[in-house]
């Protein structure tokens, strides 16, 4: 397999309908790119094996690791960024509210910030979800971003794209990907923003749960905000040479 510059990991849990039509539009979002794409079947139990079988013919860039049983999404996504082959790793959600028409846009803004800027956001606008959902998460994130400062609007928008070696510094926690932009930047990374347009899933419903469970966001936040609180600065460790080696006919004896 060639170089690839770009990993894009999609986790998925019973989202058969919705595998071909994305799958289309991510190849051709990215054929500008040396990518290759990662699918992460959560443990399905409907067709999404295989719906997945059959995308894979013809794509060798295409590659699928499955959960024997459902891990939850951080679960999946990391999964995915263990198995990348490439330095940058893109995300996005499986249900196609995601338009990964964006991930060049947010490749790019990756890149123009530098090599210290860890993570492009993607931030939604036009929100597809009902109304008591879109309450939940605008209320879970006014909550997080008070509490964290992480001048985030939206951390679960699941168009992110960043850098893979940056994601394993991350300290792994179920949730973690709805916390990345705070604990990217207590890494020492910057994190910049796109906004992105949301629109309705493809087919199907919501197969994971909210980070709007109101207790179970608030014990995650805890942890988060603890993490940050115990992080010191790095020690910047320098390994010193070896001693030169002793001249051979040198007496060192006592």
């Amino acid at each position: 397999m060639s170089a690839r510059n770009l990993s894009v990991v999609v986790p998925v849990k019973n989202e058969a309908g919705n595998i071909a039509p994305l799958v289309a539009e991510i190849e051709a979002a990215c054929a500008g790119l040396a990518f290759e794409l990662i699918y992460v079947d959560d443990g399905s139990t409907d067709g999404t094996p295989a719906a997945l079988a059959a995308a894979c013919a013809g794509r060798p860039w295409l590659r699928v690791v499955r959960h024997a049983r459902s891990g939850g999404q951080s679960a999946a996504v990391r999964s995915g960024v263990l198995a990348a082959r490439a330095p940058i790793v893109a995300t996005l959600d499986g249900d196609g509210q995601n338009d990964p028409a964006f991930i060049p846009a947010l490749l790019a803004a990756l890149e123009a910030a530098g090599e210290r800027a860890g993570l492009a956001q993607g931030q939604r606008r036009g929100r597809k979800d009902g109304r008591f959902k879109m309450l939940q998460s605008r209320i879970a994130n006014g909550v997080r971003g008070r509490i964290l400062n992480d001048a985030t609007r939206d951390t679960g928008c699941g168009l992110k794209v960043f850098r893979r070696a940056v994601y394993l510094r991350l300290p792994y926690f179920d949730a973690l990907h709805r916390f990345m932009p705070a604990l990217v930047v207590r890494e020492g990374f910057l994190v910049v923003h796109h906004d992105v347009i949301d629109r309705p899933r493809l087919t199907g419903i919501s197969n994971y749960g909210l980070f709007d469970r109101l207790w179970v966001g608030l014990l995650d936040l805890a942890g988060v905000w603890w993490l940050i609180r115990r992080k010191r600065a790095d020690p910047q460790p320098e390994e010193l040479p070896a001693p030169a080696a002793a001249p051979a006919d040198q007496d060192v004896g006592c």
